[in-house]
């Protein structure tokens, strides 16, 4: 191993391999990489598995994949390697690899803290090598470090879902006492989305379909529910929900359909802004030229957060603020989890035990 490595790290694990465009993934052992001079090697505890990761396996974003593949990017775990050029990571700290694996840090983006729009980006589990495997390299430099206090399990999903949706509420610009529209509020992403909104002082109002969705969202601080499926008039409802009637000081789109991405700039008040979070296939953002130059609305894409951001949206959970139904299962059946998401059958968040 490069400059300081613990004693028991073994030559090879167990991983999930993507061999192939389309998979399924093969519970293979493969060996285990050592870390580059700028890079930590961390000993993965927990991982979650986010709908992205089935997207790599699939290969079906506009965006070249890495085969053979070991896919995710949630991954939390502890520190067993680093390589000479580290200095501000021990070995046995927690740390957690995340979606931007590293950037080049030097281009005028990742200058200004904008990494995740770096030209040369590397993405764990679909450019580098994630996180369904028990050792992964991360470069330290953008590793997500994770205090002592938190349980590796339940801080595995804040790595991305979390942290997507936390960078989407920051982007927004509202500020405490504003309502702000969670649109898919229901889902993965939108659960975490109301509970960092209510953290931040945001009234919210959760667009999403059924009673099943209306409850979870009441009981994760939504201040009003409006049901996309029995409305008559979601554009009348939404504004009515914001108080004074003139619409959302914001819209957080999450949804994985076209429609509510149109309907956002009918609904948001004057002077708002429009974050566009979700990645609904072949789909477009459509909005009335003029209605939009004359209200001043803004509307704006929203990717994953920064350095600074990923520490912000762990120290959230740490203090209790941010929780997540969570199952764990072994990384063993990863397969299975795989084929629960393209049946729709997904509840909370599965994350996969790399022990098992």
């Amino acid at each position: 191993m490069s400059a300081k490595a613990a004693s028991d790290v073994p030559k090879e694990q167990w991983a999930q391999v993507v061999e192939q465009k389309g998979g399924p993934v093969v519970y293979k052992k493969i060996p285990v990489a050592e870390p580059g001079p700028d890079e930590v090697l961390i000993n993965i505890k927990y991982s979650g598995v986010c709908h992205t990761d089935l997207h790599a396996m699939n290969g079906d974003w506009p965006l070249p994949v890495k085969l053979p593949l070991v896919g995710g990017h949630e991954g939390a775990g502890v520190v067993v390697a680093r390589g000479s050029l580290v200095k501000d990571i021990e070995i046995g700290d927690y740390a957690g690899i995340k979606w931007l694996n590293g950037s080049c840090m030097s281009c005028v983006y990742c200058r200004q803290s904008a990494e995740s729009v770096c030209p040369s980006p590397a993405l764990s589990g679909y450019t580098v090598d994630g996180s369904f495997q028990q050792y992964a390299i991360g470069k330290a430099a953008h590793v997500a470090r994770i205090p002592k206090d938190c349980d590796l399990a339940a801080v595995a999903p804040i790595l991305c879902a979390g942290l997507t949706v936390y960078k989407a509420l920051k982007e927004s610009n509202a500020k405490p006492g504003m309502h702000v529209a969670i649109v898919g509020a229901g889902g993965g992403l939108g659960s975490f989305a109301l509970q960092y909104a209510k953290a931040m002082g945001l009234h919210t109002i959760a667009i999403d379909g059924g009673e099943d969705k209306k409850q979870v969202c009441l009981e994760l601080g939504a201040t009003t529910f409006v049901d996309f499926a029995t409305s008559k008039n979601i554009v009348a409802d939404v504004k009515k929900a914001s108080g004074d009637g003139l619409g959302p000081d914001a819209v957080i789109l999450l949804a994985v359909s076209e429609k509510p991405f149109q309907q956002a700039s009918e609904y948001v008040r004057s002077k708002g802004t429009i974050v566009c979070v979700g990645l609904p296939g072949n789909a477009f953002i459509k909005a009335p030229v003029f209605d939009t130059v004359v209200r001043e609305i803004v509307i704006k894409g929203s990717y994953v957060g920064n350095r600074q951001d990923t520490a912000e949206a762990i120290d959230f959970f740490r203090r209790g603020l941010i929780k997540a139904p969570y199952k764990v299962v072994p990384l063993s059946t990863l397969q299975d989890v795989y084929d629960l998401m393209i049946k729709g059958q997904i509840s909370g968040r599965y994350i996969v035990d790399t022990a098992n």
